[in-house]
């Protein structure tokens, strides 16, 4: 029986304290899967989220990075960075918050945060809940195409979405 939707949805600036917990959620296969990412060792993760976090201003690296807390408990992450020079959303939720609709309710509280359109996602063509987490916040699908393997991609299928 699938878990209730959270009461309390709130977004806030990602933590060093956090870096550690946002690995262990980027070490699921089955999340990688859905998303046709592979995930990063520990010393990359770590050394990027450094960067991130060192930059408070988000001037240098573009990247506006909020932890996602579900009744208390840090469930995902959401950030705004640019992607191929263009503002792009993203997020990840631990598996065992799937279906509960924090994705969705996540996304919107980010929107309303970051009020600069357009605004880019890009989700792995078989990846139907996170495009239709993003179709539910406005997004509409742009262009499809086949991306290639990279050091943090399978190749797949690409949807690019934007928010105008």
């Amino acid at each position: 029986m699938p878990r209730p939707s959270p009461n309390e949805i709130k977004l806030r600036r990602t933590a060093a304290d956090d870096v550690r917990l946002l690995h262990e959620f980027e070490l699921d296969e089955a999340s990688n899967a859905l998303a046709g990412t592979k995930p990063r060792d520990w010393a990359t993760f770590r050394a990027r989220w450094e960067e991130i976090l060192a930059d408070v201003d988000g001037t240098r690296t573009g990247v506006t990075p909020r932890v996602i807390v579900a009744d208390g408990v840090v469930v995902g992450a959401v950030n705004i960075s640019p992607h191929d020079g263009r503002d792009s959303i993203g997020y990840w939720i631990a598996r065992e918050h799937w279906g509960r609709g924090i994705a969705s309710r996540a996304v919107g509280l980010m929107l309303g945060e970051f009020a600069r359109r357009p605004l880019y996602a890009t989700a792995a063509g078989h990846n139907a809940p996170s495009i239709r987490v993003l179709e539910k916040n406005g997004f509409r699908i742009v262009s499809r195409s086949m991306m290639a393997e990279t050091a943090r991609t399978v190749q797949r299928e690409t949807v690019t979405l934007v928010l105008e």
